[in-house]
């Protein structure tokens, strides 16, 4: 090589010109070369910077011993010999902490001087992705799928955990075996093992690990690695908690997801729901289905029983867990819209291609179809719940409607279906249930909308003075408790062609709705005294209210404010201002009530003596706020006016 090297650069020389005795030397044609690299500083990298966890190793090593199991299965086909001579297929995990080891064996394909060159002294080379290219040529890359590996860099990640590492290997079919050893430092080296020292066949990884890893010689942290993130590989897994101990089984090699629903008990469904959502109670919803076509995967829903601790968490992340070929590649994979983050769900694919570390998964079309699947999927059983068992819904919708109500506001795509499912409280059914199908079947007589009020109190919603109007004339209202309340409505449509509208904003439109027969007494028409009161609490009042107005809507409180016609309605306003974003919704409007016995005698007192009348305005805008669920604009001034009225009683 080096002779080579000098007639290159003896070619190179020749190739150049000179320009002048002190000039460097230009060349005249184009010249190759090849990257260095700096083996111990890239595995430095590797194994520090590729992974953000350093659990993460077991996985990868378990990942290669069932690829190996698999190949060999492989070549079984064609060597019948080989299977008899490896066994029943198995992972083995070992830990020693005398000696202050770990190790992953295997009965699969094992490696010889060639594979053990090819495959662990050439970073990124992986024996997986060159089995599935021969295979391929071979054309029968679609027999590949179960295999894990693509890119040749899992098994480096051992190097976060170990300062030595020893695989002990035999090749399936062979005699000799071979011992790979290297401390990740850029070198590595390969000598021939002693026949009673080597595995009968497959492969043994042994790390010899840092004084930073003392966890992973306890069992509980390795069955909590596995269970976790390998208890789903078609292998059965053993630990062997010490030396000379009997080894346990882990995994049995089947994840329940991909047995048929025909052979999974109620009891099966339940505890794996409890395992994948560290909760005690009954899953309320459990869908369980595999995709097949264009990309193939399988799922496993549930909706919990009660309410999780982190359901309004402010990164409203999703709980989904994603595997592929059973290896788990995130926690929280992004497979659910956040409204339906409550939703405790595993998904496997064997379609996705991984990123290089595995940790993600990349922004594909495969993926994208995927979420959008799962989503319609979801929603479907939801709306299929509440169709066949009203009162399992009821408890699904009581726990997590505020989080899918979410979805009109962010997902105008599912609306609809939304909008079938969603329950509501109205002033009529205060206990709930209510479906807008419901609400719509039972509309007034020239009823034209869909009336709401938003707060933060169902209880006081229903009996808010902007609602007395349309309960005398038989009208139900929506009671919207939820804070999302105040942003779908505004951004929804309507439904079934009627509009929504809030009855704390604008003039009440419902003077052409019928009262039942007998039930209401008509609002009295306003007096000149009341008139006349109208202007003296607008000319007070200016500073904190827009305008002042005879109301159509109240019938038992004297005042109520509502908002403008245009903007924002009242609670959506409070709730931006407490936002940061005052003074920019303009001021409330006030009506009154002109046959209300507080205005008339107020009106009365304007009329007399203005000044001595100045205490009453300023109560009757303060009870309105108050009956709106805000404070008094001034809490001192307001016990005072209260203590006086007292006074004079």
């Amino acid at each position: 090589m080096r002779k080579a090297a000098r007639a290159a650069g003896a070619d190179r020389k020749a190739e150049t010109t000179p320009v002048n005795d002190h000039a460097e030397t230009q060349t005249t044609e184009r010249s190759d070369y090849g990257f260095q690299a700096d083996v111990a500083r890239l595995l430095e990298l590797m194994t520090h910077s590729v992974y953000s966890e350093r659990d993460i190793f077991l996985r990868e090593l378990v990942s290669n011993s069932a690829d190996a199991i698999e190949k060999l299965r492989f070549e079984t086909v064609a060597n019948e010999g080989l299977a008899a001579q490896a066994g029943a297929p198995l992972v083995t995990i070992a830990l020693d902490k005398e000696a202050r080891t770990l190790s992953v064996a295997d009965n699969g394909v094992g490696m010889s001087r060639e594979d053990l060159v090819a495959a662990l002294g050439t970073i990124a080379s992986s024996g997986t992705r060159a089995f599935l290219d021969d295979l391929e040529a071979k054309g029968g890359a679609d027999k590949g799928g179960s295999l894990i590996g693509r890119f040749g860099i899992g098994f480096y990640s051992a190097f976060m955990v170990a300062d030595r590492i020893e695989v002990a290997t035999r090749r399936a079919g062979a005699s000799e075996a071979f011992l790979w050893t290297s401390e990740g430092k850029g070198s590595f080296q390969i000598a021939p093992l002693a026949t009673e020292d080597a595995p009968a066949v497959g492969t043994k990884v042994t790390l010899h690990l840092n004084a930073e890893s003392d966890e992973f010689l306890e069992p509980y942290r390795i069955e909590q690695i596995l269970r976790e993130h390998s208890g789903a590989i078609a292998i059965p897994i053993d630990l062997v908690e010490e030396k000379g101990k009997e080894p346990r089984r882990l995994t049995d090699g089947v994840a329940l997801w991909t047995r048929p629903k025909s052979e999974i008990s109620e009891q099966d469904y339940k505890d794996f729901y409890q395992q994948i959502s560290g909760q005690f109670d009954e899953p309320a919803l459990t869908i369980h289905w595999r995709a097949e076509g264009r990309t193939e995967y399988t799922v496993l829903a549930f909706a919990p029983g009660s309410r999780p601790y982190d359901l309004f968490d402010p990164q409203r992340k999703s709980r989904s867990k994603l595997y592929v070929r059973r290896v788990l590649i995130s926690r929280e994979a992004d497979l659910l819209p956040p409204w339906l983050r409550f939703m405790r769900i595993v998904v496997d694919s064997a379609d996705l291609p991984l990123n290089v570390s595995r940790e993600m998964v990349q922004n594909n079309p495969i993926l994208g179809a995927i979420r959008k699947a799962i989503g319609t999927r979801v929603l479907k059983e939801l709306a299929d719940l509440a169709a066949n068992d009203a009162e399992k819904f009821a408890s699904v919708w009581k726990n997590f409607g505020a989080v899918i109500k979410e979805g009109l506001h962010e997902d105008p795509a599912r609306r609809d279906e939304i909008f079938a499912i969603a329950r509501f409280a109205t002033s009529q059914h205060q206990d709930g249930g209510r479906s807008l199908k419901d609400y719509v079947e039972n509309l007034r007589p020239n009823q034209t909308a869909i009336y709401y009020i938003t707060g933060d109190d169902k209880k006081r919603l229903a009996s808010s003075p902007q609602v007395e109007g349309y309960r005398a004339k038989g009208i139900d209202v929506l009671l919207l408790d939820d804070p999302v309340d105040s942003f779908w409505v505004t951004s929804a449509v309507g439904y079934d062609g009627k509009p929504f509208k809030s009855v704390t904003q604008g003039a009440a439109d419902i003077d052409a709705v019928p009262a039942p027969e007998g039930s209401e007494t008509p609002p009295a028409e306003a007096s000149a005294d009341v008139a006349l009161l109208t202007a003296v609490l607008k000319e007070t009042l200016a500073e904190h209210i827009d305008d002042v107005r005879v109301s159509t809507r109240l019938r038992e409180s004297p005042a109520c404010l509502i908002a403008a016609d245009h903007g924002f309605d009242l609670q959506l306003a409070r709730m931006l201002q407490e936002s940061g974003n005052k003074g920019v919704f303009g001021k409330p409007v006030l009506e009154i009530n002109p046959s209300h016995e507080a205005v008339l005698a107020l009106a009365q007192k304007a009329k007399a003596d203005r000044a001595g009348a100045e205490d009453g305005l300023w109560l009757l805008l303060d009870t309105a706020r108050i009956a709106d669920g805000e404070a008094p604009l001034d809490a001192a001034a307001f016990a005072k006016r209260v203590a006086a009225l007292l006074a004079k009683s």
